[in-house]
């Protein structure tokens, strides 16, 4: 799959933007352990503009993780082909994202993100300005349409084809489903199947395995795969899914992972785990990185279905130091290793 002239490979696996998840650290953790192109945080193109700091920290890209795609989202046209400008001087990405799919309430219903697929012609000029703000591949991601009485996505997908975007990523679910339900990659598979579209198209949506990844390219075609939640205390899935597809190339991780323990095990992930809190301690504070790493600790499926763990996981992201929460973590390895015999 190319995104203008960037090859990502046969069958490629991506992460998904997602805000307060997709920090550099966390991006070059997925893309060592085999996510063939990462995205970022989405960046305010009104923040971006007044060149507000914390916004403008989103930018920052390791050249290690290239490609990397930095994500953007707006309202206005102007604006929003300025954010380009700004994105293209500041970080050089590889891809310029533009999001038409947060359904969050204070993007959606201030009219950016997936609020746009109520208002497709703003959608298309903020596509079309923006295609011709930079030089970079500016690509779009989707939702199927506002509600379900609203399933627009066959025909937009042609439409922003045609206002300039490389390769469009299409989410399964509707606006007012939020994340609610099941994906509909039905959907997606007939915007693949429409003999118009000569752009790759992504599929994002409930892909929580290298099996479930499989079935998607089998069942509706899809160009890549793109994942967002089941990586949240998981980025360990980049390595199953590319695993599967690519079994003849596994992942190796020998210079990704502190661990002495066969990839894939249970302590192997736990070493992954700490990895990552290493990694968010050394690149903001002992205290601030461990409590942006708490989402993951808090969601990893490393821990589910152990007996009597809720007080132990309530230790965990209480700790305030990175020795008093490895001394929890390595308390729990006898115990993930009982459970996942």
């Amino acid at each position: 799959m190319k995104i203008g002239t960037i090859d990502l490979g046969e069958r490629p696996v991506l992460l998904a933007p997602m805000e307060d998840v997709t920090d550099i650290g966390f991006r070059l953790l997925c893309r060592r352990l085999g996510a063939a192109m990462v995205y970022s945080e989405f960046a305010s193109c009104d923040a971006l503009t007044r060149l507000v700091p914390g916004t403008l920290r989103k930018l920052r890209v390791n050249d290690e993780e290239r490609p990397v795609a930095i994500q953007i989202y707006g309202k206005d046209p102007a604006a929003m082909a300025e954010a380009a400008r700004i994105v293209v001087a500041e970080s050089h990405p590889d891809v310029l994202d533009i999001n038409f799919g947060c359904p969050v309430k204070r993007v959606a219903g201030k009219g950016a993100g997936a609020g746009l697929l109520q208002n497709v012609p703003l959608m298309l000029e903020i596509t079309r300005a923006v295609v011709d703000a930079v030089n970079v591949p500016v690509t779009a991601k989707t939702r199927l349409g506002w509600d379900m009485n609203h399933l627009i996505i066959t025909e937009l997908a042609e439409q922003l084809q045609d206002a300039g975007v490389q390769a469009l990523t299409v989410h399964g679910r509707t606006r007012s489903q939020m994340y609610k339900g099941e994906a509909d990659w039905t959907l997606i598979g007939e915007v693949k199947r429409n003999p118009r579209m000569k752009i790759p198209v992504v599929g994002n949506g409930d892909i929580t395995s290298g099996e479930e990844a499989r079935q998607a390219f089998e069942r509706y075609g899809v160009d890549a795969v793109m994942v967002g939640r089941a990586s949240f205390g998981k980025p360990w899935i980049f390595k199953e899914i590319h695993d599967t597809l690519h079994p003849e190339s596994p992942v190796t991780c020998e210079d990704v992972v502190e661990s002495v323990y066969e990839p894939m095990t249970p302590d192997w992930m736990l070493d992954v785990l700490k990895t990552q809190v290493r990694q968010s301690v050394e690149r903001i504070d002992e205290y601030h990185g461990i409590l942006h790493i708490r989402r993951h600790l808090a969601a990893t499926p490393l821990f589910k279905g152990i007996p009597n763990f809720r007080d132990h996981r309530i230790a965990m992201l209480r700790a305030e130091t990175e020795a008093e929460l490895f001394e929890l973590m390595e308390q729990t390895r006898p115990l993930i290793r009982e459970n996942n015999q």
